[in-house]
């Protein structure tokens, strides 16, 4: 990565055993709903998300983020931090990675195919950090290539025993540094690792 190259930063929370989400799936993922609505954990999200200029999002996250953040952001009982949160997701690129989808109704987005060759060309255009918000699939992929600069987890205080993992076998050996930790009120982890 030249000195110029932005950032690729995996964004994600899971539960203390790994998943990102419960065998129930997202819809009933009422771990990570209670931890997010929390406003420590929307300020330290707001650390992240506010650095980053592009979100690569997999089919999934993507279908899901749509259905809500638009509706959360135009929803006048939305607290101001959620509200800043949705505009950004609203406003910011998105690259959306899927085999199947062929359009995408959400403003600034569009369907990539080629993930590794998409953030190549992104880390050289300008811009703020590459922001992979919370799509596993997208992350193990990016980690097989070796094309992640920065993950950022949020550790929730719960036992899924179940769902989607977070890391599968495959994942290639590296090492990373931790560049900070921060203990939020209802007793998740934020921790930020970095390229050894």
């Amino acid at each position: 990565m030249s000195e110029t190259s932005r950032r690729v930063v995996a964004w994600v929370t899971m539960s203390m055993d790994g998943y990102t989400s419960g065998v129930a799936g997202p819809a009933h993922d009422t771990w990570l709903y209670e931890h997010v609505k929390h406003e420590a954990s929307a300020a330290h999200f707001e650390g992240i998300w506010r650095g980053a200029s592009t979100v690569l999002l997999g089919r999934t996250n993507y279908e899901g983020f749509y259905s809500v953040w638009p509706g959360i952001t135009r929803d006048p009982a939305t607290d101001p931090r959620n509200r800043d949160l949705g505009e950004f997701l609203n406003t910011v690129e998105k690259v959306v990675f899927s085999r199947t989808l062929e359009t995408v109704d959400w403003e600034n987005s569009r369907v990539a195919r080629d993930l590794e060759a998409e953030v190549k060309a992104l880390r050289d255009a300008p811009g703020k950090d590459i922001l992979v918000a919370n799509s596993a699939s997208i992350i193990q992929a990016l980690l097989r290539a070796d094309l992640i600069d920065d993950l950022r987890f949020v550790v929730v205080p719960a036992l899924l025993g179940g769902g989607l993992r977070l890391f599968e076998a495959g994942i290639p050996a590296s090492n990373w540094s931790l560049a900070q930790t921060t203990v939020l009120p209802d007793g998740a982890i934020g921790v930020h690792y970095t390229r050894a």
